[in-house]
């Protein structure tokens, strides 16, 4: 019930809230500053530190501390509207310092006082002090100074959840000092525990507001507790401390949602100074938090003090409040038992394990099992391919580059130039001579295996329990049989080898040892995208293949030349002795055909005798005078003068 001070028939003396009022109202104030400072202090390193696990779970209690305080605040003001009403006003020490400046300013002064420029100076500072006050105590009541201490506060509280939110925190190792920290943050629990047993304990006729203070007590301490496991059971291979670091902050967050809402509809509300104040902090998301739980009846009392409605009087919420433990435990039952049945989709399969057992291989449709925890299907890939780059772990995540468009250009992934470094590549060293030594030199080289899991259920059965983690083995495996490969080859042989060969011959090695191992990988194709030197010895070695093409040119350039000089010799050689036997040999068929004309003629003067030789004379005579002019005269026409023969030439006259 409340008071109203404008009843003259209202016996404060009587009612038991009113005179404990100056009590609370201390503990309160006292409360209420310790828990404000304690939260904007958290705030305060929460916004300065790194995204970190510790600085989810200081935000998160930062916010739920702040919420408490908010909490504390618009109870005191309560408390504070008594202790004015029997005539008490537990005012902050700065207020009642402020009310004695200006009273003190008001007091009529000396005439040496007045004539002075100082005691003009504070009778004037006083005046306007006090005008002040009158001006703002008209404009502002105290319902809006309530309702802006539960907003700001609330507000503050939701800026540190906003702060500290993140679901990407990965697991980590705290060490002895989260162990330290989780006693603390358990000591500290304590604390609110017996505050909360403290406002449990009062009387409600002693103090309404208790059990909502007890209320927000209690979510502050079971944000407490939920830090301090996420503390105790923080390391590096579980994720889920982390996240419950995060979703804690839920909590606090949807509490100072509310506080904000409450805060915001006030201020548009108007009430009596002379009419006892209503708690504004009275949460209802804040009721849940109490054991056993009761959210039906939670949410009848609400709608029963707030709207009148009555759903006790209901025949059917009463049905359903007597039938909901034994409906819910039937449903639950159906779906435990639904978890025994398990569905693998078209493109997959899965082993189903019997009490930890593998039993068989599913295929892909619908199957009944037992249900949990009896048994479970584990899903297995089928048919599934994928590509594994030997130097990118599975940790590293690679900045994706857009894909390219047909008039754009190439993506990074095309890029396969020496003199410029890549992601995907990994550096092999490699057998090298130089100066008739031994040596080594290092190449960086990216190499792709595209594998996938066996389609024999021996192979699913091997890749699932050999191995925890397929594409660490394909890697660790291949980097081996990569160094150990490589380690014998040349760079020259390397870069002049046929690829597909080499390909072949690496694809071969990984999955022979990966069968070896029974891991029921299989390896469909080995890709060698880039075999080059470092990017930083580029352009050394541009130069030093440069000196080598450019020797290897000259020496081929020069033996080209003596090749041709030499073929040049061989041919003058050929062609003067062809010369000199082709003459001999005419020389010699000439003397031949000489001695054989001699031996005819010789013969033919042994027969013939004088004729032979007249016969001669007149050959060798028409042989002599073919090409002259000769008249031949008979010696007989002109008696005994003898033959004459005319030599002479005559020419033919110019004109005949």
């Amino acid at each position: 019930m409340q008071i109203d001070l404008d009843n003259e028939e209202t016996n404060l003396s009587a009612v038991s809230r009113i005179q404990r009022a100056p009590f609370h109202a201390r503990r309160l104030l006292t409360l209420s500053t310790y828990l404000t400072v304690l939260g904007v202090i958290g705030l305060f390193f929460t916004w300065k530190m790194l995204p970190s696990l510790w600085r989810t779970l200081l935000g998160n209690n930062s916010a739920a501390l702040l919420v408490l305080a908010a909490g504390i605040e618009s109870a005191y003001a309560v408390a504070r509207w008594r202790c004015c009403a029997i005539g008490q006003n537990p005012s902050p020490s700065w207020i009642v310092w402020r009310r004695s400046f200006t009273s003190a300013a008001q007091e009529p002064t000396t005439s040496v006082e007045t004539a002075t420029r100082i005691g003009r100076a504070k009778q004037q500072l006083g005046l306007w002090i006090t005008q002040f006050d009158e001006r703002v105590l008209q404009r502002i009541s105290g319902e809006f100074i309530e309702a802006l201490w539960l907003g700001g506060l609330s507000a503050l509280a939701w800026f540190a959840v906003k702060t500290s939110w993140n679901l990407t925190l990965s697991g980590e190792d705290l060490g002895q000092v989260g162990s330290v920290m989780g006693g603390v943050v358990l000591l500290l629990a304590f604390g609110l525990l017996v505050l909360e047993r403290a406002f449990t304990g009062t009387p409600s006729a002693e103090w309404p507001e208790a059990l909502r203070m007890a209320q927000l007590t209690r979510v502050a301490i079971v944000m407490l507790v939920l830090t301090s496991i996420a503390l105790f059971f923080s390391r590096w291979d579980s994720v889920w401390p982390a996240r419950l670091a995060s979703l804690i902050g839920i909590i606090p967050a949807a509490l100072a949602i509310e506080l904000i809402l409450r805060a915001v509809a006030s201020v548009f509300s108007r009430r009596s100074a002379s009419l006892e104040p209503r708690l504004l902090a009275d949460s209802f998301l804040a009721s849940f938090f109490q054991w056993p739980p009761r959210p039906f009846n939670t949410l009848q009392d609400e709608l029963k003090s707030r709207f009148g409605i009555n759903l006790k009087q209901n025949w059917a919420f009463s049905f359903i409040r007597r039938r909901f433990f034994p409906v819910l435990s039937l449903i639950v039952t159906i779906a435990w038992l639904l978890t025994g049945i398990s569905e693998i989709p078209i493109d997959g399969r899965g082993i189903y394990e019997r009490f930890g057992k593998p039993v068989t291989v599913l295929g892909p449709g619908l199957h009944a099992g037992l249900p949990w925890p009896f048994s479970r299907v584990i899903p297995v890939e089928n048919g599934v391919v994928h590509e594994l780059a030997t130097s990118v772990s599975e940790g590293d995540t690679p900045v994706e580059s857009e894909p390219s468009t047909a008039d754009g250009p190439a993506s990074d992934s095309a890029n396969r130039l020496w003199d410029a470094s890549h992601a995907a590549e990994k550096s092999q060293v490699i057998a090298s001579v130089s100066n008739d030594k031994q040596s080594f030199q290092v190449v960086n080289m990216d190499v792709r295996f595209v594998y996938r899991i066996g389609l024999s259920s021996e192979a699913a059965l091997a890749a699932t329990y050999n191995s925890t983690d397929v594409p660490s083995l394909i890697r660790s495996t291949a980097n081996r049989i990569l160094v150990q490969d490589f380690a014998s080859r040349t760079l020259d042989r390397l870069l002049g080898e046929a690829r597909t060969e080499l390909s072949a011959d690496i694809g071969s090695a990984v999955q022979q040892e990966l069968t070896r191992l029974n891991s029921g990988v299989e390896i469909l194709a080995t890709i060698l995208e880039a075999i080059h030197p470092p990017a930083g010895a580029a352009s050394a070695y541009h130069s030093v293949q440069a000196a080598q093409i450019t020797a290897i040119a000259s020496v081929a350039r020069e033996r080209g030349n003596a090749a041709q000089q030499v073929n040049d010799a061989q041919m003058s050689a050929s062609l003067a002795q062809d010369k000199a036997q082709a003459t001999a040999r005419e020389a010699k068929s000439n003397a031949e055909i000489a001695n054989l004309r001699f031996s005819a003629e010789q013969k033919a003067y042994r027969s013939a005798g004088k004729a032979f030789l007249l016969e001669q004379y007149y050959s060798q005579l028409s042989k002599g005078l073919a090409n002259g002019s000769m008249i031949i005269l008979d010696h007989r026409i002109g008696g005994n003068v003898g033959a004459t023969i005319d030599l002479r030439t005559f020419a033919l006259p110019s004109e005949p």
